[in-house]
């Protein structure tokens, strides 16, 4: 008698590895595990040779970097996306990518279930769980970590006891995530909202005190919203977005100490580092300030704080989500042109900005010579503009 097939995303991490024997014994699985490169991983063959080791059938390894940010990150940087003013949304960008590949693979392999490894308390298990169903809502969607309830040491001596001997340990109190968008931290002492990140908690960003005394700039150039040279250079997204967060964190900039509200009704402590992901939004307004019309910019504004929402709430994949990356594609026709960075001791500022559809005209914003700005035409518009609350004053006030 054949046996289902699982897929599971497999991160290579404690809980994932240990979900490959759960998932055998308690449901008769034969497990697939994937593992989506979405960036930041390192010994990606000793990672898929864990999940074998484990007890998995097979152990796929998918280069998704170039797709996460094209299809998504940038997706979500031409809505400015950040969740609650601050968090570049890293995580929540990459799950339904992940949900994707999953759904992509059962098809290819036959199997009726996938599984993820996200706890009861988090946005991820939202995310992917819905991704999924938007998908293929004949996959079923497992997230045993909800069930389970075990500690890090006893998720250590659970494979332990079936004689499953991974380098894994049980000191490390953090619970990290990260890919090319930026890296989170959570857990240990960061649960204390009151007490300072750890100087361990940071990896990627040095410590703003230490960062170097004299200040770097980067001309950031974009074509239609999208990021695509550096210093004139021309990039790959990849590299681009690698070489931004490195020169942004060498400098301390990038560190995000939030206090969130979760999808799931609890505030979570987080640390971000996301010196890229945070430099290239920043660079993004700057051209849309140059090429929006007034009314496109505000009402954009509005557009992409739903996005944002949306992308935090698991509903990349949902009918309105969809319509809004329309609208947001569509505005994005002119947001061309090169944005100059100044990183120094921990800030980062934008000093210049440029573009062949700048709507600036110096010739009307000037106040000295070569001013052509109708100025007899000022008086006669706020006359107008002022016309209706002057006759309600009239009315309830004279």
């Amino acid at each position: 008698m054949n046996k289902e097939k699982c897929v599971l995303a497999y991160s290579g991490g404690l809980d994932t590895s240990a979900l490959v024997p759960y998932l055998k014994e308690k449901y008769g699985f034969e497990i697939i595990a994937v593992l989506v490169d979405v960036g930041r991983m390192k010994d990606l063959e000793t990672l898929r040779q864990r999940a074998l080791t484990a007890g998995a059938i097979e152990s796929v390894v998918i280069d998704a970097k170039e797709e996460f940010l094209r299809d998504f990150a940038f997706a979500a940087l031409k809505a400015n996306a950040l969740y609650e003013g601050r968090y570049p949304l890293h995580s929540a960008l990459s799950r339904p990518l992940i949900a994707k590949k999953m759904v992509e693979l059962a098809r290819e392999h036959g199997a009726k279930f996938v599984a993820h490894g996200c706890t009861a308390k988090g946005n991820d298990q939202v995310r992917i769980d819905v991704s999924t169903r938007c998908l293929d809502p004949n996959v079923t969607v497992l997230g045993p970590a909800r069930e389970w309830n075990m500690t890090r040491p006893e998720l250590l001596d659970y494979l332990a006891e079936r004689g499953i001997d991974l380098p894994l340990t049980k000191k490390n109190p953090y619970s990290i995530d990260e890919n090319l968008w930026g890296r989170a931290v959570e857990c240990g002492e960061l649960e204390d909202p009151w007490a300072e990140a750890p100087a361990d908690a940071y990896v990627f960003t040095v410590d703003p005190k230490k960062a170097p005394d004299e200040p770097e700039e980067l001309v950031i150039g974009f074509e239609v919203g999208v990021p695509v040279s550096l210093n004139g250079k021309t990039m790959d997204p990849v590299e681009l977005v690698e070489t931004v967060d490195e020169v942004g964190g060498a400098h301390g900039f990038g560190r995000v100490d939030q206090v969130e509200n979760r999808l799931v009704g609890i505030k979570s402590r987080e640390v971000y580092e996301v010196a890229g992901s945070l430099s290239l939004i920043m660079a993004h307004r700057e051209i849309e300030d140059l090429t929006l019309t007034r009314e496109l910019q505000h009402f954009k504004t509005m557009i992409d704080q739903r996005m944002t929402e949306l992308i935090y709430e698991g509903l990349w994949f949902s009918p309105l989500a969809n319509a809004l990356r329309a609208f947001v594609e569509e505005s994005q026709r002119y947001v061309t042109g090169e944005v100059r960075l100044r990183y120094f001791k921990g800030s980062c500022a934008a000093v210049g900005r440029r573009s062949p559809h700048s709507l600036y005209d110096k010739t009307l914003a000037t106040y000295g010579s070569g001013d052509t700005f109708s100025h007899e035409s000022a008086k006669g518009f706020i006359q107008l503009w002022g016309l209706p609350v002057e006759v309600w004053a009239r009315k309830h006030l004279g």
